[in-house]
């Protein structure tokens, strides 16, 4: 598998694999999978290439990076990379309270609580630390400090300003001893990424869902700015939780609720010219967001060993240029959008 090197705003020089692994699957996301069929999963990524993992403590309340744990014991700690996040707290809870009921399923009792402070930030990476079984990760990301988890602008706004005037610090802390090389944000938003960079020293952000074939507005002003800045972007929800995989049928999922309307228009429109060049819409839909020189990684998931080939499959396929420049003189895709050469 083909690997990028970043080089860190802040010197730093991180190695990644042009896919990565997102462990929220495995964090019995949506559906229970047991301890073995998670490492067979982790265990099949690994054989395709993939060294970097993301993972976070929300995932199964802890689940996933005690599986990552599991699977990563014993492995050379220079062959591999992990991001994990900041921002939430998990506290034990009675079953009825616990975190993502419906959501994620088999998970130990935990209620979450949001701290972006200073004291909140190290107590989270302990924390994280302990159930990875790790001294350090590369990639530090604060967790969902956007509108789509607080509800409001306000709410968001609060929050970011707690950030800046402590938990901040402790990032910059972090990266100075080099606990961590790089962080950032691991965000459903493009517009917040925009407000934290404007205001720090942010290294690279994990954008779920929000720069794909699908969706390219942050090509206005955010990721110029990253081009200024020398910043990273792992790309998650490459296909806009589903409808890019599944294309436009009934009850296809976008942004984690049921497609409206003209979503399930554009993309059945962006199928056609698809088929028109015999490209699936998921080969297209994972290979497009690494043509940007600031995409360094690409998340899609996966639950299972099976689902895990599909997508390295998925990303090797061969994309003739001409599906590009028809997209772009159909209007399905914005004109400054970097393409596959």
């Amino acid at each position: 598998m083909r690997t990028k090197t970043f080089k860190a705003p802040s010197g730093a020089a991180i190695k990644f694999t042009e896919m990565g692994f997102g462990t929220a699957p495995i964090g019995n996301l949506l559906r229970t999978v047991s301890d073995k069929d998670a490492q067979a999963t982790l265990e099949t990524a690994w054989l395709a290439g993939m060294r970097y993992f993301d993972t976070a403590p929300l995932y199964g309340a802890g689940l996933s990076e005690t599986r990552l744990n599991q699977f990563l014991r014993g492995r050379k700690r220079s062959d591999y990379i992990v991001s994990t996040k900041v921002g939430r707290l998990l506290q034990v809870s009675p079953p009825k309270e616990r975190l993502g009921i419906g959501k994620f399923f088999d998970i130990p009792s935990r209620r979450e609580i949001y701290d972006y402070t200073y004291d909140g930030v190290m107590r989270s990476l302990d924390f994280s630390l302990e159930r990875l079984g790790l001294d350090s990760v590369e990639i530090l990301f604060v967790h969902d400090i956007d509108i789509f988890n607080h509800g409001t602008a306000q709410a968001r706004d609060a929050h970011v300003e707690t950030l800046m005037k402590s938990g901040y610090k402790a990032l910059v802390k972090l990266r100075d001893e080099k606990v961590i090389k790089a962080f950032g944000g691991g965000i459903n938003e493009w517009e917040v990424a925009e407000i934290l960079t404007r205001r720090g020293d942010f290294d690279i952000f994990l954008l779920a869902g929000r720069y794909t074939l699908l969706e390219q507005k942050a090509l206005a002003s955010f990721l110029p700015l990253c081009e200024e800045r020398g910043i990273g972007i792992v790309l998650g929800g490459p296909y806009n939780s589903g409808i890019l995989a599944t294309g436009a049928r009934p009850g296809a999922v976008y942004n984690y609720a049921r497609a409206p309307k003209h979503i399930l228009e554009r993309v059945r429109r962006i199928e056609a010219v698809c088929k028109r060049h015999k490209v699936k819409l998921p080969q297209a839909a994972l290979r497009f967001p690494l043509a940007h020189p600031r995409v360094v990684s690409v998340i899609p998931g996966g639950i299972t060993p099976a689902q895990v080939k599909l997508n390295v499959k998925t990303l090797g396929a061969k994309i003739p240029k001409a599906l590009w420049r028809d997209l772009k003189a159909e209007g399905l895709m914005d004109q400054r959008a970097p393409v596959p050469r």
